[in-house]
Order: structure tokens, then sequence, then C-alpha cells
């Protein structure tokens, strides 16, 4: 007997990632799992969604705990045989006004935004089925930072053969130039959330040649996009779109059918491939 088709979001229990889980609810022919660090939240966020009368499962994790990423890995893969759709969405962003010292942001945004993107994939890219679909929630921002950086930064961020422990190296450098307070004269931009971003994105292009080359004849796709400026905690109430508008573009990339051949390894923004 075949295991039905499973899709997992991370970071869900509210926002943008609560909105991805209402669209695959009503649109994924399969199970959807809603994941969250803290397991009364995920339940309440459950709860929330059922009483819209859909029926996803909950499934706790901490993308910043190796121990909880390889849980739910193991999970996956003894009861559905692996991930037929994986939206990484779990991320963080400091307030404008906050006063913690930049070198701590960084530190902590690279952490959970970058470093723990990149564990989770690590672990559960292994176990993507074929034809399985891998979103990488990034933003605008990451163009935005891309361009205040130095010409050798964004020559480096643009390369087509940058690979992925040369990205973990300039990351950890921008973390470490950061606490030092010497970034903006190493050609880094003031903004950890935006360095993360383009970490994100430059590592989804990474993944995907990697899939390409180790796995060409499975058809998965991965991607990055942006949602859009979304109604969140994190964005504030002056943005402009609903988080179900914002959950448009990351379902429609993981819902690509499985006779579509792209976009895959791109930066995708409403429903539409950007430069980078």
């Amino acid at each position: 007997m075949s295991c039905p088709k499973v899709a997992m979001v991370t970071g869900a229990n509210k926002g943008i990632g609560l909105a991805i889980v209402r669209a695959l609810c009503r649109q994924f022919a399969g199970h959807v799992y809603l994941t969250a660090r803290d397991e009364g939240r995920g339940m309440a966020a459950v709860q929330t969604l059922q009483n819209e009368g859909l029926d996803p499962h909950f499934h706790q994790l901490d993308i910043t705990d190796l121990s909880s990423i390889r849980r739910i890995r193991d999970f996956m893969r003894d009861k559905y045989g692996g991930v037929d759709v994986l939206v990484n969405n779990a991320a963080i962003a400091f307030k404008v006004a906050d006063t913690t010292p930049f070198g701590n942001q960084a530190e902590e945004t690279l952490r959970t935004n970058f470093f723990a993107t990149r564990d989770i994939c690590r672990e559960l890219l292994p176990i993507i089925k074929p034809s399985g679909r891998v979103v990488n929630i990034a933003s605008i921002a990451g163009s935005m930072a891309l361009r205040q950086c130095s010409q050798s930064l964004k020559e480096k961020f643009r390369s087509e053969d940058i690979t992925e422990e040369e990205l973990v190296e300039l990351m950890e450098n921008f973390v470490e130039d950061a606490k030092k307070g010497v970034h903006t004269q190493k050609g880094w931009p003031n903004w950890a959330y935006g360095v993360s971003k383009i970490g994100v994105i430059v590592l989804s292009r990474i993944q995907a040649k990697e899939l390409s080359h180790k796995r060409g004849q499975s058809k998965i796709l991965l991607n990055s996009c942006c949602p859009g400026w979304v109604k969140t905690d994190m964005a504030g109430p002056h943005a402009t779109k609903t988080p179900d508008e914002g959950a448009i573009t990351p379902v429609y990339l993981a819902l690509l059918s499985e006779e579509d051949i792209e976009p895959h390894g791109q930066f995708v923004c409403e429903k539409k491939t950007q430069s980078w």
C-alpha cells in the first residue's frame, strides 16, 4: 500500500507559515504538517484551522536544534517514505528600533535564517521524494541588500561557481565582522536580515544545481521566493498584503505539477522569476 503524499511547513503557527498551511490543506492532495518550535502555539494554530474545516497535522520542530530536525526527518522517512513538499518558512527579524548590539543581531539572525535553514535542508533534501518541491522563503530584502554590498561581494554572491562551503564562509565572515563593528568597512550592508536572505537565495541556487547533478532523474524542483510585504508580527501593520496573499507565490512553487521542469534554482516574486 503506497504512502500518502506529505507536505511540511516550518515556522507555521502564525503569519505567512500558517497561511501556507491553510492553502496547502485546501489544494494539496495529501497530508499537511504544520510545524512550530512551541508545541502549545502549534496546536493552537492547528485548532484554528480545524475550526475552519481543515485537517492539518502537527509535529514539533525547532530548526535551530539539530536533534529536533533529525526527529522530524526520521518521522517523515518512517511514516511516509520521505517528503513531497518542504516549505522552509521559519525566520526571525529584529525591529528597527531594537537596541540589541548589531553584532548580536547579526549572529542571531544568521543562526536562524541561514544556518538553521541550511541544516534542515542538509537533513531533509536526501529524503525529498521524486517530483518533490522545496520552497525556501527568502525576501526582496536579499536583492536590496545585495545592491548595498561591495562590488567584490556582489561578484561572489552572483557567481555561478560559488560552493556551499564558500557561501557558509561568507556568512560567517559577516557575523564576525559585525561583532567587531567593521562590517561596513568590509563591504557589508548594515542589515542583518537582508544579508541572511542573500544567504538563503544563494544557498537555493547552489542546492538546485546539486539536485540536478546528483538526482536529475528525480525531477525535484527547488526555488526561493519573496512572499511580498505581508502584515505579520515581523513586517508590522502597515504592510500591504494579508498573510493569505503572501502565501500565493510559495504555494504556487510548492504545487508545481509533475510535468513542470522550471522554475528551478530561481528567486521568484509574484510568480515571476527575478534576475539575480
